[in-house]
């Protein structure tokens, strides 16, 4: 039986600009026929992975610098000549030629590829392994065998628990792609927002004291709301993912559960600061399919009191409450919510209350993935 965890939160985000289009402005997207500030799922999702991964202790990067990063690590700290170096971490590349996979005139690979962030340290020694031979081709037009094409391929292909769960996607190394058990949506306002413009200045501080003006004057863009955000997670895609390792699977769901909630794009932080956290976390295990309480915020939230937080509460409790009745809490072994005190909304068509986002993820994690490895 297939198993999702759902997970829902409501965010007030102050001034800020958490992800900007190509003209700097906050992204936008026109829903329930009114404008809304976005922040794309790729820009949260980055955020999630590097928390994740630092929790962890298990870095990937996207790159198409291996060969770089090769050769300067095997001049840095195996101490080989430039020239050797530089032809070693070509070759890195060049014997994938097979796949299709080549290099360009700057020396960066054709692809960007997502690898554990220890692959470089295994392709150092694979090429220290293989100094013999890098340096009997080094000079040649056309290098006979100097790495073994395979080895470097299982490195690159090798994967950490964050590839597990967010995926990657690698067309030109077949069997390097993964399929991510974790889906995450745009987050979006939940009322009417648009874009608003900063006009600001530097002074120059060396100016005389008779001379008035600044040393730089420009305009940004910033926006302010509350955000409905959504994210999924197939329980067993995670456990496909990982060959069974429900120990590792349990980690890793628990490790997205806490950053998808406490994560927050980086964009912009030093001059907004907008370090809020969800007002609501609503999370339920589903039998069937996912089920994204979106809709709740087609029709725009009205302030209550000169605000929209507690509307926003209390508009996605009244949607549960209706998706309950219609689905008629089948297929839902779980659900259960943590929020901030608010007496005049009643949250209980979002299940059982949590004291903290601690608390309802260790419930959800027990009726999704029991540590004990039985099944509930």
């Amino acid at each position: 039986m297939a198993l999702y965890l759902d997970l829902n939160a409501i965010q007030s985000v102050p001034v800020a600009n958490l992800n900007r289009d190509d003209l700097g402005s906050p992204k936008t997207v026109r829903y329930g026929n009114a404008d809304r500030i976005r922040v794309s799922s790729q820009s949260w999702k980055r955020a999630i992975r590097h928390d994740i991964e630092t929790e962890l202790g298990e870095k990937a990067v996207r790159t198409r610098l291996i060969p770089t990063k090769v050769r300067e690590t095997l001049e840095k700290k195996e101490g080989w000549p430039g020239d050797l170096a530089e032809f070693a971490g070509g070759q890195v590349i060049a014997c994938l030629a097979r796949k299709g996979i080549t290099l360009d005139k700057n020396g960066r690979s054709s692809v960007l590829f997502f690898l554990p962030a220890s692959g470089l340290e295994e392709l150092t020694a694979l090429c220290v392994e293989h100094r013999e031979a890098l340096e009997s081709n080094l000079g040649k037009k056309k290098p006979g065998k100097t790495l073994p094409p395979d080895e470097v391929e299982a490195i690159l292909k090798s994967r950490t628990g964050s590839i597990s769960l967010l995926g990657r996607m690698l067309a030109d190394l077949p069997g390097a792609n993964v399929d991510g058990a974790a889906q995450v949506a745009h987050a979006f306002t939940v009322h009417a927002a648009e874009p608003q413009r900063d006009y600001f200045t530097a002074v120059d501080d060396w100016l005389g004291e008779a001379e008035t003006g600044s040393g730089h004057l420009n305009t940004g863009e910033f926006s302010a709301g509350v955000f409905y955000r959504f994210a999924t997670v197939n329980i067993g895609d995670l456990l496909k993912n990982l060959d069974g390792d429900r120990k590792t699977a349990r980690i890793l769901l628990a490790a997205f559960a806490e950053h998808f909630l406490m994560s927050l794009p980086q964009a912009k932080k030093n001059s907004t600061a907008p370090h809020t956290i969800p007002d609501l976390a609503y999370l339920a295990v589903r039998a069937q399919r996912p089920l994204s309480l979106a809709a709740a915020f087609e029709t725009p939230v009205r302030d209550t009191d000169g605000g929209f937080a507690s509307a926003s509460r209390a508009a996605l409790a009244d949607y549960a409450a209706s998706i309950n009745r219609l689905t008629g809490d089948r297929h839902r072994p779980f659900h259960g919510h943590a929020s901030v005190t608010d007496d005049a909304v009643d949250l209980a068509p979002l299940g059982r209350s949590h004291e903290s986002f601690y608390d309802l993820i260790d419930a959800a994690l027990d009726a999704s993935l029991p540590s004990d490895g039985e099944q509930e």
